[in-house]
């Protein structure tokens, strides 16, 4: 069995959330297993984890998005920002992830898949999120 570092699958939770949110978009049926299966060749518990982590807190996630980024919204991003941006803050807020790699995942991800004033957004936000959280508000 292929072996995959966390990096690569996030790459595959990206892909994941990003095919979720096109059908979310346009008002399409799909099943989340399916899609993960799909996407995803190996069965992996941290892939299942944070997509399903990712969709259970959804809302306040994109709450939290918005509070940040400055002057926008979450939806405005591409398909692909939303979804890097989505795991960062989850991996952030709901697991115990070390909040360094969580932001330097995130951001490595949007160096790869998103323009650079996206990464900016994308760090900007995660880093407020971070300083928030230490903060214990």
């Amino acid at each position: 069995m292929e072996h995959k570092t966390r990096s690569e699958l996030r790459v595959t939770i990206m892909t994941i959330l990003y095919q979720i949110n096109i059908y979310k978009k346009n008002h399409m049926e799909y099943n989340v297993d399916d899609i993960i299966k799909e996407v995803s060749l190996v069965d992996n518990e941290f892939v299942k984890d944070t997509v399903y982590g990712v969709i259970t807190y959804q809302n306040e996630l994109d709450e939290m998005a918005n509070k940040y980024l400055d002057g926008w919204k979450i939806d405005r991003l591409g398909n692909t920002d939303k979804a890097i941006l989505e795991i960062g803050l989850y991996e952030l807020i709901y697991t115990d992830t070390p909040s360094v790699v969580c932001i330097n995942e995130a951001v490595e991800l949007a160096k790869s898949y998103s323009d650079d004033s996206v990464r900016k957004m994308i760090n900007a936000t995660l880093d407020k999120v971070l300083k928030e959280k230490e903060n214990g508000r």
